[in-house]
């Protein structure tokens, strides 16, 4: 035998043959996860506004109802 069938025989014999979807289904449980958490930080963030509806009120009756100076570019 040459060394390249000894090269080819080594590579033969150390070749792994195992279920590659089940090896990698890790990677897949933890982008489920981190999505799951990211969707939970969004969750969190809903009526935000209506929290503090009664500071938007009071500063609504204290400049009045056209809210002049109020938002962007005023």
């Amino acid at each position: 035998m040459n060394l390249v069938a000894h090269i080819a025989m080594a590579a033969a014999e150390t070749e792994h043959h195992g279920n590659v979807a089940l090896e990698t289904l890790i990677f897949g449980l933890i982008a489920a996860a981190l999505f799951a958490v990211l969707g939970l930080v969004t969750f969190s963030y809903r009526h935000v506004a209506n929290r503090h509806s009664a500071k938007a009120e009071a500063w609504a009756q204290k400049h009045g109802a056209d809210g002049h100076g109020a938002g962007h570019g005023h």
